[in-house]
Formats: structure tokens, sequence, C-alpha cells
């Protein structure tokens, strides 16, 4: 694949967006060093450099009618979604601000982190609300994950194999799906991009726009967020990030991490709240209950994502390497790294997977 210099404006977007949230992050470094994860945040950083550099390489096609997707591609990443942003933030400061000239007393972080006092306080007891807020939680994980799956299914399935347009566009179903999942995905990391520049901002006195964050978003977030990711990267964020370098593996490969990072660590999470009594190590809030099923949930998801898209695979080969990508969650997740999951699971369980796949 040759470097498609067309593509460039892309990977000086995610260049500049990335090196803007790490100077968030040293800020929030200096003024919140208990609560910040600052490695955390040098990883993500890093991530979106490398989705920022592979990115031309990704749609880097040699089919001439692929041409027209690269531009439309890049006019959605550095145009639209940008201009979309502007106008939700527009709307928010002249029509939703005048009518509510107090919204800077009422969205403002310091209402925001009492709710989750609140919230906190309510759910000491409250193990079925701690699962709720849970899956909230794993459910917003799953959203990016299964919009892919949509897509390359719409492609390949619907638009290329029941309709044919393939023909009519002189590209393939496995292309077009390419183009769809990059352009939605590389989209969907710079609204979460932005929704942390204007959440953070209330770190500068003098620039604070959290009171431009719509009421519903603020809804979703005080239902998916935990209270330290006030002064962090939302968690989304990072697992999109993460999903950019493992797309270079084979489908069914990419699949089966990003399921594993979601369902699989969600499966740990409620089951072992819901279930779990043994915690290991002791001080720690995980269960062997929840390692388990972490363990199990991956395999299984595993087994199916690479039953559907990879049938050249043996019942034999899909079971080990199922098997190696359920294994590498287990100690990610028994390992309790303060370095965020999100980042490790999908990438390392691509890895393991990969190496079997290609021994084979």
């Amino acid at each position: 694949m040759a470097y498609n210099i067309l593509l460039l404006p892309v990977t000086i977007l995610f260049i500049s967006c990335g090196s803007g949230l790490l100077y968030y992050a040293i800020k929030l470094n200096h003024k919140f060093p208990i609560e910040h994860n600052f490695i955390n945040c040098i990883l993500t950083f890093f991530l979106w450099i490398v989705a920022g550099l592979i990115y031309p390489l990704y749609l880097s096609i040699g089919n001439h009618n692929f041409c027209f997707f690269q531009i439309l591609s890049m006019f959605f990443i550095c145009i639209f979604t940008p201009f979309l942003i502007f106008l939700i933030l527009f709307y928010q400061h002249r029509v939703v601000q005048r009518n509510i000239p107090d919204i800077k007393g009422k969205r403002n972080i310091e209402n925001f982190l009492n709710k989750f006092r609140e919230n906190e306080e309510n759910m000491n007891n409250l193990i079925s609300q701690k699962i709720k807020t849970d899956i909230h939680r794993k459910a917003l994980h799953l959203f990016p994950a299964g919009i892919i799956i949509f897509l390359w299914i719409f492609a390949v399935y619907i638009w290329d194999g029941l309709l044919n347009a393939g023909e009519v566009w002189g590209i393939t179903g496995p292309q077009f799906g390419r183009f769809l999942i990059l352009t939605a995905g590389y989209s969907g990391i710079l609204i979460f991009g932005a929704l942390d520049y204007i959440r953070l901002s209330y770190i500068f006195e003098n620039h604070n726009l959290f009171h431009l964050i719509p009421d519903n978003v603020l809804k979703i977030l005080g239902k998916t967020m935990k209270r330290n990711e006030n002064y962090n990267y939302i968690k989304p964020l990072a697992l999109a990030l993460s999903f950019a370098p493992i797309f270079v593996f084979p489908f069914g490969i990419f699949v089966a991490a990003t399921l594993i990072a979601t369902l699989g660590d969600g499966a740990a999470s409620i089951f072992g709240l819901r279930f779990g009594k043994v915690h290991f190590p002791k001080s720690s809030e995980k269960t062997i209950v929840g390692y388990i099923a972490g363990f199990l949930t991956s395999f299984i998801i595993a087994c199916l994502s690479l039953w559907l898209f990879e049938s050249s695979l043996t019942l034999f080969e899909i079971f080990i390497i199922s098997f190696t990508g359920a294994t590498t969650f287990f100690i990610i997740d028994f390992s309790n790294q303060k370095i965020d999951d999100n980042i490790l699971n999908p990438i390392f369980s691509a890895l393991t997977m990969v190496s079997f796949y290609y021994l084979f």
C-alpha cells in the first residue's frame, strides 16, 4: 500500500487533536495529581498519532474507482464532522444560553460532580443500582463495535451482495465496508475528542466551555462515567482509538478483539457485581465469578466472530485462536493494571489471536 498524500489532512487533524488533548492532560496532572492518570493520557495521545498516520494507508487501495470514496471520507472527517460539532456548540451558545441566561450557574463541573457524590452515596449499599450503571456504561462502550459490525454486514452482504452496487461503482463490498467503517469511526473519534475538549475546559478559568454541553449529553455522561473520569479522558475515546491500529488484521480477528474488549469486559463486571462473593485480590472489587464470566464470554464471542467472518478456518483453529484471545483478556483483567483496559484488551487480544491465525 502506497501512502496517499491526498488523505494527509486527516493525519494532520488527528495529530493536532491529540497534541491539544495532551496539553489538557499536562494541565490536569498538575492540578489534580491524585485523580488524574497521566500514563493513560500519554498512551491515548500516541493512539491519536498512530490513528492519524495509518489512516492514509487504510484507504490507499489500488483501484482508481475508489478515489471518489477517499475524497468523500476525507470530506466527512475533516469538514462535515467539525462543522456539525461547531453548529451544536453555536446553537448552545446563541440560542440555549439566550433562553436560559443563568445556564453557566446550572451547567458547571461543580454541580456535575455533586450529582456523582449523591449517586455514590446512594449506591453504597445498592448492588442493583451499581449493575444498572455498569450496564449503561458497557452499552456505550459496545456502541462503536456494534456500528462496525453493522456497517461491514451492510456493505458486503446487502450493498454488494444483495444490491450488486459494487459492480456499478467499480469497487468490492469489503472496500466499501472499509470506507464506511473508517469514515464513521474516525468521525466518531473526533466527536468524542471534541466532547473532551469542551468537558475538560473547566481547568481554564477564563475559557470554561462546560456549559455548552447539551443536557442530554450530560445525562448520558452521568449514567456512564465514574467520578475519576471527570479528571481524565472519556473511556469510549480510548476504546475507539485502540480499534484503529488493529483494523489492519483480518476482519474476524478485528471483530473478536473489539467484542472481547466490550462484551467480555461487560460480562466480567456485571456478573462479578451480581454473583461475585469472593474478591481476588482481596483489596480489589474484582471477583472470581467476574473473571470466569469474562473469560467464557470472551471465548464464546471470539468463536462466533471467527466462525462468521473467517470461513477458511477450521473449528479447531477457531477454538485455539479464541482461547488465546480469551486468555489474554483474563491475564489483563487479573493483573489489575492501572493502565486503562480499554486500551490493553483490544490491542493485546488482537495481537495474540492474529499470531496464532498466521501460524495455521
